[in-house]
């Protein structure tokens, strides 16, 4: 059987972006279009080893769209994702993506990369610095998107939702947003290296590592839920998570 590639997993989201209501749609809207921009990126040689990039997306999104499925079905999912699918449906669009963006990020993306980057590979560090500028480079790609879709947004009817105080605000949030993705993705690789020594160590411990980062991804989740200016908030206590050492 052949592997599933990102087009066939942007057609995954496509799918169930027909079908989700509204107070997931945000996300999910935001995530398809990243997720193409990906698969643009890795077709024009944006990355050192594309076919490790392109295995590494598939297992990313399938966290995720584990998780919706298990939402929309009635079953539990890992608790950041239980609390970012529980939100009240009233709050603002740009709230929901952020909110999916965090538990995809802080929670999802280490297992992704362990699925992609065996222990031999972690033991390699010419392979394991490559496949970590490759984990970096991804910022350029996130980077773009931040303006795309802030312009989306404030194009959109999305924008009457947004308050005086957002908009006035949106040329710094744009800035915080992508210095917060690359301070997360800078800890989600510290978060990978503790996850691949517990590994190590038994699946026990590894079980106990991974619980430990749900409960600190679910805390960011409940924090972004608090009142008050998101963006703002997050220059003081920051974006991404980061597990203690073991």
């Amino acid at each position: 059987m052949d592997e599933p590639t990102i087009d066939a997993v942007a057609g995954q989201l496509r799918q169930r972006l027909s079908t989700v209501d509204g107070s997931r749609a945000p996300f999910l809207g935001t995530y398809l279009r990243t997720t193409e921009a990906v698969g643009a990126a890795v077709a024009d040689g944006s990355f050192e080893d594309p076919d490790w990039v392109a295995r590494w997306d598939v297992a990313f999104a399938g966290f995720y769209l584990d998780a919706l499925d298990r939402d929309l079905a009635g079953q539990p999912a890992p608790r950041p994702w239980r609390l970012a699918f529980s939100a009240p449906a009233g709050l603002p669009p740009l709230r929901q993506v952020l909110l999916g963006i965090n538990a995809h990020v802080n929670y999802d993306l280490p297992q992704a990369l362990l699925a992609v980057i065996s222990p031999a590979d972690f033991a390699d560090p010419v392979l394991l610095a490559r496949r970590q500028r490759d984990h970096e480079r991804i910022d350029a790609v996130l980077s773009e998107r931040v303006g795309a879709e802030d312009s989306r947004v404030r194009d959109s009817r999305m924008r009457d939702e947004q308050s005086r105080t957002d908009r006035l605000l949106r040329p710094a949030n744009r800035a915080a947003s992508r210095r917060f993705l690359r301070e997360a993705r800078q800890k989600v690789w510290h978060n990978a290296v503790e996850l691949n020594a517990a590994r190590l160590r038994s699946e026990a411990g590894y079980r106990e590592r991974l619980a430990e980062l749900e409960v600190l991804s679910a805390a960011k989740i409940a924090d972004l839920l608090a009142p008050g200016q998101v963006l703002l908030r997050l220059a003081v206590s920051g974006f991404g998570v980061l597990l203690p050492p073991a």
